[in-house]
C-alpha cells in the first residue's frame, strides 16, 4: 500500500529521496535537439522535481545547494571544451530551472561520484547543514564529437557562459590512479589500464582465450537486453554472446582482450538528476510519503594504486564496501531485490561479483539501466542513471532493497548506497576504520628502470593499423620487485608470445634504456637486437664537444642558444660520453661546462617536451649523472652562467663545483608547476643549510656565486670569463694526488653516507685500506716522499 505520511519516529533531519530524472537524446533521431550539457541536465532537474509529486517551482524555491558531477570536459588537466561551456556550471543550471542555491558544488573526477555525493550530503542533511539539495550530472559527449568533426559542415555553437557566483570546486583528485611509469610506458588509457586487470584474471582462472571471451559475453548479454528496453540507453539493442565476442569490421579488438561491444560507450548524451531532502522540509513542501526513498546503508573505500596491488586480478576493497553498505543496513546480500553494478569493463563486475558469490546470471540481474557499455558511459555519472532507477523500483515494490555499486579510477573507488522505501534513521557508517584496515596491506615493490631475468604478470596489445600496435607488459623480477615494460615495435617474437593462448607466467628478459623498460622472448634475443656495445668516445657530437688533455676531459654542453638546456639527444650523448670516462682508465679527471657565458644549464629542455618531444633521460639521469650509481673518478662542474633546475642537479651530482662571479643556482621547478626530482630534493639540504635548501626549493629563489660560495654550494670563484681556467687548477691539483686515493676516497665516502652513527661510518672507511696497501700507487707515493721526488702515478 502506498505510504501517505513518515513515522512519527522519524527525526526530522533523517535524509530523503523525494525525486528522480533523467533526460537524452540521440543523433540522427527525429526528436534530437543538439542541446547543450546545461539545457540537457536542466531537462532531467525539470524531471526530477516533477517526480517529487509537487510543483517545480516549490521545489526549485527550497534547494539550498547544488551538486555536479564533474564531467569528461575537466576531469584531468589534460581535458578540455572544445565547444566552452558555463563557467560555473551548477548556477548555470540553477537559473534555467528557477533555484537560487546558497551553495553550488563541483565534485571530484570518477564514476563513484553520484554514489559518494549523495551519500556525503545526506549525511550534511542529517547532520542539520542542509535541509535541501539538487545533485545532477551530464554529459553530451555525441553531441560534442559530431559538432566538431571534419564531416560537420554547419556552425559551431559557442556554448560558453559567463554565469558567476560562488563554486567550491574540489578539483580532479585523481592522484595515484596513474604513475609516471604507467604514462612512460603508454599505460594511460582506463581500456588498457584495465585490458591488464582483466588478463590477470583470465589467467588466474586458467581460461583460454576463446573460453574467456565467451565468459565475458555471457555476462554481459543480459545487460543488452535491459538496455534494448531503457528509453534513455544509446545502444537500445539486445545481443547475443557471439555478436559481443566475435572480432568483425565492426566489433574490431580495442585491446586484447577486449572487443569494442564489450567496454563503456562514451558517445551519449544523457544526464540524471536527484532531489533529496530532510524528512521536516518533504512534509513541509507536501511532498507525499510514497515518493520517498531512504538509504539504509552506504560505504566509501579505497583500492591501491595499480601498480602496487599484490594480485593485479583482484581489487578487494569493493566487495569490502559492498559488505560494509549492506551491514550498515542491517540486511544481508539475499535480501537485495535490485542490483546495479558498474560496468564500464567485464572485470569491474566480475571484481565485485567473484568474491561475494553472485553468479553472473543471477536472476535478480546485475543492472537496472543495461550498463555503460550499452546503455552508455555518461562520464562519471553514470551511477546516478542508476541511482533513478532504484528508486522507481523501490518505491514500487514495497519492503523491498536495491543495491548500488559505483565505481571510480581503475577499481580504485567504490561507493556503495542500499536503498529501499521502508523508512529508516540515518545509519552513519564505519568506513574510515575499514580503510586504514585495507591501508595496511602490505603493497608490492616496483623498479622503475628494470634489467634481467623476468615473468610475465599481465599485458595488452593495442592493435594498429598495418602494424603490430602498442603492446605492454607487465611483470615481476626475480627479486620479486614488478616492473611495466613495452615490445619494441618490430620485434614479432615478442608479439607472438603475446598472442599465445596464455603467455602470463612465461620467462623473459627485460632491458632499461633512456626511453622505458623494454621485454623480450629471452635475453639471447634481446642481445641479438642490442648487441653489447663497449663505452667509447666518438670522433664529433652533435649536441656537446669534447676535449682530452692527458689524464683530464672536458666536456662542453654545445646548445648555447637553449640556455645550455637538455633534450634526448643532449642527454643521450652526454650519457655516452660519461661511459666512457669512468670505463678508461688514462682518464683520471673530467670537467663539466657549458658553451658560451650565460649558462651551465638550464635542466631539462621544457620547450621542446612541450612541442611534443618524448622526454627521454638516460638510466643514469640528466647529463647520464644525476642517477650514476657509482662515479668512481672526480667529475668538476665548471658553472660559467645559470645552473637552473636540472642543470643546478647535474651540478650536484658532480664532486666540486666551481664558478664564475657572474653565475647564478635556482631551482624553479615549482614555479612551473614541477618538482627537482632529479636529485635536487635529496642533494641541496645534503650540501647546504637545510633551511636554505628548503628556502630555494619551496620558493624557487635563486643564490648568486658570493652566497653559493658562503652556503658552501660551491668551492670556489673565478673572475668573470675564467671558470675554466680555474676548473683546470682544481683538475690539476686532483692529478697531482694520487688517483687510487682519489677514487678510493670517493667511493668511501658514497659507500657510508647512509650510515647515521659516524663512528660506525669511520670503521667503515678502513676498508679503504685493502685497497691501497695492494696498490701501486701507494708504494709510489710512500717511496716519492721518502725519495723527495715528484710521484709517478699510474692509477693503480
Amino acid at each position: 500500500m502506498p505510504r501517505s505520511a513518515a513515522p512519527a519516529a522519524l527525526d526530522p533531519n533523517t535524509p530523503v529521496i523525494v525525486g528522480v530524472g533523467q533526460a537524452s537524446e540521440r543523433l540522427g533521431e527525429p526528436d534530437y535537439r543538439t542541446l547543450s550539457e546545461a539545457d540537457l541536465a536542466a531537462l532531467a532537474v525539470e524531471q526530477a522535481f516533477a517526480d517529487t509529486g509537487i510543483r517545480g517551482p516549490a521545489v526549485a524555491a527550497e534547494i539550498d545547494t547544488v551538486v555536479g558531477v564533474r564531467t569528461f570536459e575537466e576531469s584531468s588537466p589534460l581535458s578540455s571544451s572544445p565547444l566552452g561551456r558555463p563557467d560555473n556550471m551548477p548556477r548555470a543550471i540553477a537559473k534555467r530551472v528557477g533555484m537560487q542555491p546558497r551553495r553550488a558544488v563541483l565534485g571530484v573526477t570518477g564514476g563513484q561520484s553520484p554514489q559518494a555525493l549523495l551519500t556525503e550530503f545526506a549525511g550534511e542533511i542529517a547532520a542539520g547543514h542542509t535541509s535541501a539539495v539538487l545533485l545532477y550530472g551530464a554529459e553530451i559527449m555525441s553531441t560534442t564529437r559530431h559538432l566538431t568533426s571534419k564531416s560537420y559542415e554547419g556552425e559551431r555553437p559557442d556554448l560558453g557562459e559567463q554565469v558567476g557566483g560562488q563554486i567550491e570546486d574540489r578539483g580532479y583528485n585523481i592522484a595515484g590512479l596513474t604513475s609516471a611509469q604507467e604514462a612512460r610506458h603508454k599505460l594511460l588509457s582506463p581500456m588498457l589500464q584495465y585490458a591488464v586487470i582483466e588478463n590477470a584474471r583470465r589467467h588466474r582462472l586458467g581460461r583460454g582465450r576463446d573460453a574467456y571471451a565467451t565468459e565475458m559475453g555471457a555476462l554481459f548479454a543480459p545487460f543488452t537486453e535491459v538496455a534494448a528496453g531503457n528509453p534513455h540507453s544509446a545502444a537500445p539493442t539486445a545481443r547475443s554472446v557471439a555478436e559481443l565476442t566475435e572480432v568483425t569490421d565492426t566489433n574490431r579488438v580495442v585491446a586484447d582482450p577486449y572487443t569494442r561491444m564489450l567496454v563503456a560507450r562514451d558517445q551519449v548524451n544523457q544526464a540524471a538528476a536527484v532531489v533529496v531532502t530532510s524528512v521536516a522540509t518533504a512534509q513541509a513542501l507536501g511532498i507525499p510519503a510514497d515518493r520517498w526513498v531512504f538509504l539504509h546503508g552506504h560505504a566509501d573505500l579505497v583500492e591501491q594504486p595499480l601498480m602496487a596491488r599484490p594480485d593485479l586480478s583482484r581489487a578487494p576493497a569493493a566487495a569490502a564496501a559492498v559488505q560494509h553498505a549492506l551491514e550498515v543496513a542491517d540486511i544481508g546480500l539475499e535480501d537485495v531485490d535490485f542490483l546495479d553494478i558498474y560496468s564500464c569493463f567485464p572485470v569491474a563486475v566480475f571484481n565485485v561479483i567473484d568474491p561475494l558469490g553472485i553468479a553472473p546470471d543471477d536472476p535478480r540481474g546485475l543492472t537496472l539501466t543495461g550498463g555503460l557499455p550499452f546503455f552508455g558511459g555518461p562520464g562519471n555519472n553514470y551511477s546516478m542513471h542508476a541511482i533513478a532507477e532504484v528508486v522507481d523500483r523501490v518505491r514500487v515494490k514495497a519492503d523491498s532493497y536495491g543495491l548500488i555499486v559505483a565505481n571510480g579510477g581503475l577499481l580504485s573507488k567504490t561507493s556503495v548506497g542500499v536503498y529501499s522505501s521502508q523508512p529508516t534513521a540515518w545509519r552513519p557508517d564505519d568506513s574510515a576504520d575499514l580503510q586504514a584496515t585495507l591501508d595496511a596491506r602490505p603493497r608490492l615493490p616496483q623498479r622503475r628502470n628494470a634489467n634481467g631475468a623476468a615473468t610475465i604478470e599481465s599485458f595488452t596489445v593495442l592493435p594498429g593499423r598495418n602494424r603490430p600496435g602498442t603492446a605492454i607488459v607487465l611483470g615481476r623480477l626475480d627479486d620479486g620487485d614488478r616492473f611495466i615494460a613495452n615490445v619494441e615495435s618490430d620485434d614479432t617474437a615478442m608479439f607472438d608470445l603475446l598472442a599465445g593462448d596464455d603467455p602470463i607466467g612465461s620467462r623473459v628478459h627485460v632491458r632499461s634504456d633512456a626511453d622505458g623498460n623494454r621485454v623480450f622472448v629471452d635475453k639471447q634475443a634481446m642481445r641479438d637486437r642490442h648487441p653489447v656495445v663497449a663505452p667509447g668516445f666518438r670522433e664529433s657530437y652533435e649536441h656537446i664537444e669534447i676535449r682530452r688533455d692527458g689524464h683530464l676531459l672536458e666536456v662542453t654542453i654545445n646548445r648555447p642558444e637553449a640556455r645550455n638546456a637538455l633534450h634526448a639527444a643532449a642527454n643521450a650523448e652526454l650519457d655516452s660520453v660519461f661511459d666512457a670516462y669512468f670505463a678508461d682508465p688514462d682518464l683520471w679527471v673530467a670537467i663539466l661546462t657549458g658553451a658560451g657565458d650565460k649558462a651551465f644549464s638550464a635542466g631539462n629542455d621544457l620547450a621542446a617536451t612541450a612541442g611534443g618531444a618524448a622526454l627521454s633521460v638516460p638510466e643514469n639521469g640528466f647529463a647520464g649523472l644525476t642517477a650514476r650509481r657509482r662515479m668512481t673518478k672526480p667529475v668538476i662542474a665548471a658553472v660559467n652562467g645559470y645552473a637552473l633546475g636540472g642543470g643546478l642537479e647535474v651540478a650536484l651530482a658532480c664532486h666540486i663545483i666551481v664558478a664564475d662571479e657572474r653565475a647564478s643556482f635556482g631551482l624553479p621547478e615549482v614555479k612551473v608547476g614541477l618538482a627537482a626530482l632529479a636529485g635536487g630534493l635529496v642533494r641541496l639540504p645534503e650540501t647546504i643549510s637545510p633551511a636554505l635548501a628548503r628556502d630555494m626549493i619551496l620558493t624557487g629563489r635563486r643564490l648568486d656565486a658570493t652566497d653559493a660560495l658562503d652556503a658552501g654550494l660551491v668551492s670556489r670563484i673565478a673572475p668573470a670569463g675564467e671558470v675554466m681556467s680555474l676548473a683546470r687548477t682544481v683538475a690539476e691539483e686532483v692529478l697531482a694526488a694520487s688517483p687510487t686515493s682519489v677514487q678510493v676516497s670517493l667511493a668511501a665516502m658514497a659507500d657510508v653516507a647512509g650510515i647515521p652513527d659516524r663512528i660506525e661510518a669511520v670503521d667503515a672507511t678502513m676498508s679503504a685500506l685493502d685497497t691501497l696497501i695492494a696498490s701501486n700507487d701507494t708504494v709510489e707515493g710512500i717511496t716519492a716522499f721518502v725519495s723527495k721526488r715528484p710521484p709517478r702515478w699510474t692509477g693503480h
